[in-house]
């Protein structure tokens, strides 16, 4: 292997074992990264809390007696489907930053963010959102989910190193569409359109980390893990049983696959160009990962070579790819 992984897209279905495994990798040294998996040592994006962000100025809207902006109740999907390629562009942007060594710093954070999700959202070809609410009740929610954003942009430049210089990207994402879909999944719905949204600069150097578990699987582990008193966590929020069913009840990465003119790959065309992304998939339909949940102090060393032998099974791809 001549160099290590750049950019790893670490895609599944919800509760599937992502932040587990992204949770495993930022544990290990860079040697330890290096020599077991091929990658440098991590540094992490997630589009998640920017969905939970979304969630929380649609709450305080409807608390106010007004519609829901980004979503019709806490327990249905997206308004608007279009902010399945919102949340890519704000990933887009972050990896900018990252590799710029920007760390944003403005005087308030809810404004920042608001204006941050109305462009991401015109960039993937929506209507702003949050520019159309009067301007009296939009400083009104800023207000009241100042927090929320504040908590956003510590997490943003606590992951923005001094160089990428010997780091693996980690980007974190769910995708899928109702179940029984036929496919191709229609856009914006699926990785196929989501991947493609994702900006030449990380096309050009990511591979595909593919946890596969069953969509009952996926629905069986995201009841198992909801903590309602920690709706913003990473490994403990849950999604809608409506959403589980409505977004995530298939996927189309084993259709990809199957699409690919190359094996082992996803083919994603983009501007003209043609990338072709290496996939390692990692099987946790028997569960290998809910563990790591817990105080690393707690780990077995039963549980961790067993986690250790899978990933291992699902990079050796990636790693071959890069020799």
């Amino acid at each position: 292997m001549s160099k290590h992984i750049d950019v790893l897209l670490l895609l599944a279905l919800p509760a599937s074992g992502k932040s587990e495994v992204r949770r495993y990798l930022a544990s290990l040294s860079p040697a330890e990264c290096h020599d077991q998996f091929g990658i440098g040592h991590t540094v992490q994006l997630d589009d998640f809390p920017y969905v939970h962000f979304m969630r929380r100025v649609t709450d305080e809207l409807t608390a106010r007696g007004r519609e829901g902006l980004f979503f019709l109740s806490p327990a249905l999907p997206f308004r608007d489907p279009i902010d399945w390629l919102t949340l890519i562009e704000l990933i887009n942007e972050d990896y900018q930053d990252m590799a710029a060594g920007r760390k944003p710093a403005p005087d308030a954070a809810a404004p920042w963010l608001f204006e941050r999700i109305d462009a991401a959202r015109n960039r993937a070809g929506g209507a702003p959102a949050l520019s159309s609410l009067p301007a009296d009740l939009c400083a009104e929610i800023a207000a009241a989910v100042e927090d929320d954003a504040a908590e956003i942009l510590a997490a943003k430049v606590a992951e923005v190193p001094d160089s990428l210089e010997g780091k693996t990207v980690v980007i974190e994402f769910a995708r899928g569409g109702a179940d029984g879909s036929p496919l191709p999944l229609p856009r914006p719905f699926g990785y196929r359109h989501s991947l493609a949204q994702l900006s030449p600069e990380i096309l050009s150097k990511a591979s595909i980390l593919y946890i596969w578990v069953t969509p009952e699987e996926s629905r069986r582990k995201n009841e198992a893990r909801t903590d309602p008193d920690d709706p913003g966590s990473i490994l403990h929020h849950g999604v809608p049983l409506a959403v589980m069913y409505g977004d995530y009840g298939c996927d189309d990465m084993q259709w990809l696959l199957d699409q690919s003119d190359r094996p082992d790959t996803v083919k994603v065309e983009k501007d003209g160009r043609v990338y072709y992304l290496p996939v390692g998939r990692f099987d946790n339909r028997q569960d290998r990962t809910t563990f790591v949940r817990e105080d690393p102090a707690q780990w077995s060393p039963e549980d961790v070579a067993a986690l250790q032998a899978g990933l291992k099974e699902a990079f050796d791809p990636l790693v071959q790819g890069g020799d």
